[in-house]
């Protein structure tokens, strides 16, 4: 579960702070210090669906700023997916919504 967490906060925060021209943003980078693997596994293992599901959305919310807002298409797609995602209401539950989001987001890079 961690890793798909931190692929679905990498490209979110891809969408949000890559320009063309710019060296891309990895793992390693400051900006996903408070999004690594490491910080989920220890979210995943206490329980805490609160707060992977805010720090998911902080990355979606610039996602969705990066995409232009609610009134694209792109960004439409994401609210839904972002919404599926928020609703899960246990941690199991959001596997199938968390790979939507990766993929989705993975895709539009």
């Amino acid at each position: 579960m961690e890793l798909p967490l931190e692929a679905v906060a990498l490209y979110a925060l891809k969408l949000a702070y890559e320009s063309e021209g710019s060296s891309p943003l990895l793992r390693d980078d400051p900006v996903m210090a408070d999004y690594e693997r490491e910080v989920f596994a220890l979210l995943v293992r206490n329980g805490d669906i609160g707060t992977i599901q805010v720090k998911v959305n902080q990355c979606l919310e610039l996602a969705l700023k990066a995409l232009g807002g609610v009134d694209t298409v792109m960004g439409r797609e994401l609210c839904k997916l972002s919404t599926d995602f928020t609703q899960a209401p246990t941690i199991e539950q959001m596997g199938t919504p968390l790979m939507h989001l990766r993929d989705y987001l993975k895709d539009i890079q």
